[in-house]
């Protein structure tokens, strides 16, 4: 139940304790009535809802049997591969959505990007099945869905007009894929992806694996599109390997055409693709958001969701030891996350919602290196997690 709740002793992104409290759903400092429910924090800190801001809820095979992967190495393979699955395996959408969004749930994930597959043999199941989902279990956590041409959109006739309908059913994003190694055509390909955003007046997010300085041109014209279309603040791209494979007068260049736009980037920390490099990124004043990409699927079998995990990772990845490193990339995973995917009043401020994870530990950077499982988890002042115990009129999932 929904209750005005007071959190005292806790330390707002690893600062000095403070009392909090949450009224009606969101953050207040007035002097009203002290709440009946409290909650001791006893000096550990508190991050607001962690931020998902790149995932697949329609492929995780959560709660399935084991899948016994023989996928080929490339990108391609795993495509093809996650094709034949969704045919054999019996995904259900629907299903594995809420079983990966209550999974998360319970590390704090509080806000959730997706990006749902539309195609010519699945049509809008998935996507119909995510929005399901969605608002079954929008009390819990917010959803945002990005209609996502995995198998190829100008490849495969027909996709396009599927990803308009998509857009119509209920979908918040349009997404891309690889302009020039999938699609082959990365003008045409951006063009379209473009015009259907600006048509429905919704945000873009693009996943560009694309290497080196075929992924610099991709870059510069997304950087085109956005300028021309006034999208500033309201396009992703996902991955940009590119940008650590450049040389570093090329490299600070997108960096700041990147920021001057406000595009955002979301990295995983993948250990297997390039590191990007944070430090410049955020430097230059890009909004950097990271995710868990594919969770337990068709193309590897990793993956929690736990989002402050995810930092650890990112910190791992790009070599980072000292707390103030550390602490940057938990930042990533909520405040980040927050600006690169557009949530409002998002934050531990007075009048932001009342979303917050406590966390056992004393600062951000004991937190990522440690990343402790007793979290209590709040949700617009409801308690759904109590020292890593889900509340129990939580859904359950067969």
């Amino acid at each position: 139940m929904t209750a005005d709740i007071l959190i005292r002793n806790a330390r707002p992104m690893g600062g000095d304790p403070v009392d909090l409290v949450i009224r009606n759903g969101r953050f207040y400092t007035d002097g009203g009535d002290r709440p009946a429910r409290e909650i001791d924090a006893t000096g550990h800190i508190v991050l607001p809802g962690l931020v998902e801001a790149h995932t697949h809820l329609d492929k995780t095979l959560i709660g399935m049997d084991w899948f016994d992967n023989r996928v080929g190495p490339t990108r391609n393979d795993r495509i093809l591969a996650d094709r034949r699955a969704k045919r054999e395996l019996g995904i259900d959408a629907r299903r594995q959505s809420a079983r990966q969004i209550l999974q998360t749930l319970r590390y704090g994930v509080l806000s959730i990007r997706s990006h749902v597959d539309v195609d010519t043999e699945i049509g809008l199941a998935n996507i119909e099945g995510v929005l399901e989902t969605r608002e079954a279990l929008r009390d819990l956590v917010d959803v945002q869905l990005v209609t996502f041409p995995q198998s190829g959109m100008l490849t495969r006739a027909g996709t396009l007009e599927l990803m308009d309908a998509a857009m119509k059913a209920g979908a918040d994003i349009v997404g891309g894929i690889d302009p020039a190694t999938i699609e082959r055509d990365p003008v045409r390909h951006l063009d379209a992806v473009f015009a259907l955003a600006d048509r429905h007046a919704k945000p873009v997010d693009i996943h560009l694996h694309e290497p080196g300085e075929l992924g610099a041109f991709c870059l510069e014209l997304i950087v085109e599109r956005t300028r021309a279309l006034s999208l500033q603040d309201r396009v992703m791209v996902s991955h940009a390997y590119c940008l650590d494979m450049l040389e570093p007068a090329r490299q600070q260049v997108l960096i700041e055409a990147l920021a001057a736009e406000r595009i955002a980037v979301m990295t995983v920390g993948s250990p297997s693709a390039p590191a990007l490099p944070l430090r410049l990124m955020r430097q230059a004043g890009l909004a950097v958001a990271s995710g868990s990409d594919g969770i337990q699927g068709t193309w590897e079998p990793w993956g929690n969701g736990d989002m402050l995990e995810r930092a650890k990772y990112l910190a791992q990845r790009n070599g980072m030891t000292n707390d103030a490193d550390l602490a940057e990339t938990a930042r990533i995973c909520t405040f980040g996350g927050a600006e690169a995917i557009g949530l409002a009043r998002y934050g531990l401020s007075e009048g932001d919602f009342g979303d917050l994870v406590l966390v056992p530990a004393r600062t951000l950077a004991e937190a990522v290196a440690l990343t402790p499982q007793k979290r209590t988890v709040i949700r617009r002042g409801r308690i759904v997690v109590r020292d890593g115990v889900p509340a129990d009129d939580l859904p359950h999932i067969a």
